[in-house]
């Protein structure tokens, strides 16, 4: 599912007061990581990722392989924090269709 420009502004909206609830530490996606990520989007749908200090190519890297591996679009990426979303099998978000 591709998310269009109005679906990403208004899950950016949603994901801004959120805090981090994932942290990938500097051992970067391990399957622990990938796990617990996998444990919090069936939860909460929209998650806020903390990615390691490193530098940008390999957070972009690290934030491609997490969507990638767990079927995720990436929201937005500033810094050091990460947007990423996967609606549940019961979605709890409405998301604007176009």
């Amino acid at each position: 599912m591709a998310l269009n420009v109005k679906q990403r502004k208004h899950l950016k909206a949603l994901a801004h007061h959120r805090k981090p609830t994932v942290l990938v530490g500097n051992a970067g996606v391990t399957a622990a990581v990938v796990g617990e990520i996998e444990l919090a989007l069936e939860r909460h749908e929209l998650l806020k990722i903390r990615l390691p200090g490193v530098e940008r190519t390999k957070r972009t890297e690290m934030l491609g392989q997490i969507c990638q591996r767990l079927r995720a679009e990436a929201v937005q990426e500033i810094g050091r924090m990460a947007v990423i979303y996967r609606a549940a099998r019961k979605p709890r978000l409405a998301i604007p269709e176009s």
